[in-house]
Formats: structure tokens, C-alpha cells, sequence
């Protein structure tokens, strides 16, 4: 054998890569084998691969996945350093919003003046034309923003008042890391014709426990505990059952918007 090939378990060692790893990355196509034996079945690996190995060794402590890696071993040094960057930037955000999450579940010596605050009201039914889509909480500020937009443009092409109230209907908990319906609508009167995404529907009438949100909890993490606050309320009375979405609604009740959630009063 020309030693300029390497076995197997040398170039493992000299990789420090496990046999199963070198195994997984070979049926992957990521690192191949530069001869297979086809007699005994020994895979041979040439010492011009170990810099791409160990590459793929330290992009796989970063917890990438195997195809994401397979992507950035075959860029130019300098591409990749701007793919990781972007990426570390991204997982910094990451972290960030889950830092709130768990701040926010601490909870507060001033969440009992939130739960002081929480209401109850009858909603009318109301007509609303909205947008639907499945996204994550880092894509909610940009979809909530267009997909107004379009909603009261399109009021206003069909003749109608543009100004109705702003309800964002969360069916599903959304994260930056976990993804859910979200449903932007405005309430409108009068006849308007769907377009593209856009649906017409009707919010029947319901009962509300609602929460006016205070000045500085508008945003992550602080929001959590408004929410938080409203279904303590809830739940510490039998007779009240949450039997909805919970929702926001803008403009508030003398505040930027209220988180409400519907419910039945037994």
C-alpha cells in the first residue's frame, strides 16, 4: 500500500473523527473514501482530505446539520466565513429571545398589578378581511406590517372606510424557534371581494377577558408576563373557561392594544 493513502482508523485518529463518524460522513457523500478495497472492503483516505475532515469536524461541534455543512465545506474560505457570521448572528438572536422567555417566566412582583387590571366584556360579532400565514415570532413584525397594508388597501379599492380596528389571532404558540398560524385582520362593514390571500370572514360574538397592555410592555419579554397575567386570571376562577385564540386588538382600551382571549361564563 502507497502511503500516501491512509486506512480508515489512521485517518480517523489524525482527523479525530470516530469510526462512526467517518462512516456517517462517507454514506453522505460529505467526506467519500478516496479507494474502497473491493476484495477486503477497507476504505483508504487520502492525507490531501484531512484539512476538508477536520473542517467538518469543528463545523459539526457548532450542532449544524450534515447537509448545511456539505453547503459550507465546498465554499471559498472567504464565503464561508461570511455564511458563519451570518449564521452566529442569527443564533445570537436566538439565544436573545429565549433569554426573555425565561426572564419573563421568573415573573414579577408587579404581575399581580397586571392581574388587578384584567376585565371582562361582551364583543359583538364583527366582519373582517385578513391574511393567514404560518410563521415564526421573528417574521411576525413584518408580516403584521404588510399584510395591514394590503388589508386596508384593499378596503379602500372597494369603496369601503379603511380605519376598522386591527385584530392579530394567534392559533398557535410562535417562537423564534417554533413556527404557528397567525391570522393579521381588519374589521370592515359593507361588501369587499377577496383577493389573493386575503379571506372575509366573520368573529362571531363572544365573551372577553382582556387586558389593556401598560406603556414598556408591548414587546419581548415583558409581553409574556401581560399574557401570562391574563390567564391567571382565568384560571383562578372555576366558572370562566378560555375557548379560543387569544388575539390582540388595536387600538387598545386607552392603551396601544389589549391581549384578549374569549371565553364562556358558567
Amino acid at each position: 500500500m502507497a502511503r500516501d493513502q491512509l486506512l480508515a482508523g489512521e485517518f480517523g485518529a489524525a482527523a479525530r473523527l470516530s469510526p462512526k463518524a467517518l462512516r456517517l460522513y462517507a454514506e453522505q457523500g460529505l467526506l467519500p473514501p478516496a479507494r474502497v478495497d473491493p476484495a477486503t472492503g477497507y476504505r483508504y483516505y487520502s492525507p490531501d482530505q484531512l484539512p476538508r475532515a477536520r473542517l467538518v469536524a469543528r463545523l459539526r461541534r457548532l450542532g449544524l446539520p450534515l447537509a448545511r455543512i456539505a453547503v459550507l465545506a465546498d465554499l471559498t474560505p472567504q464565503d464561508r466565513a461570511l455564511e458563519l457570521r451570518g449564521w452566529l448572528h442569527a443564533q445570537r438572536s436566538l439565544l436573545d429571545d429565549r433569554a426573555a422567555v425565561v426572564e419573563a417566566a421568573q415573573g414579577s412582583s408587579a404581575d399581580s398589578g397586571l392581574a388587578d387590571a384584567v376585565a371582562m366584556r361582551d364583543v359583538p360579532a364583527v366582519k373582517v378581511l385578513g391574511r393567514r400565514h404560518r410563521i415564526d415570532s421573528t417574521a411576525l413584525p413584518e408580516f403584521t406590517r404588510v399584510a395591514e397594508q394590503d388589508i386596508r388597501a384593499q378596503l379602500r379599492t372597494s369603496g369601503l372606510a379603511a380605519d376598522g380596528r386591527r385584530f392579530v389571532f394567534f392559533e398557535d404558540l410562535i417562537t423564534a424557534d417554533s413556527d404557528g398560524y397567525v391570522e393579521v385582520a381588519v374589521a370592515c362593514e359593507g361588501s369587499v371581494e377577496p383577493v389573493g390571500d386575503l379571506h372575509v370572514r366573520l368573529v362571531p360574538a363572544h365573551t372577553a377577558v382582556y387586558l389593556p397592555v401598560p406603556p414598556g410592555h408591548e414587546d419581548l419579554p415583558l409581553i409574556l408576563r401581560v399574557y401570562d397575567a391574563v390567564e391567571a386570571w382565568t384560571d383562578a376562577r372555576p366558572g370562566v373557561v378560555c375557548t379560543g385564540h387569544p388575539y390582540e386588538i388595536y387600538p387598545g382600551t386607552g392603551s396601544r392594544f389589549d391581549v384578549a382571549y374569549p371565553v364562556t361564563v358558567h
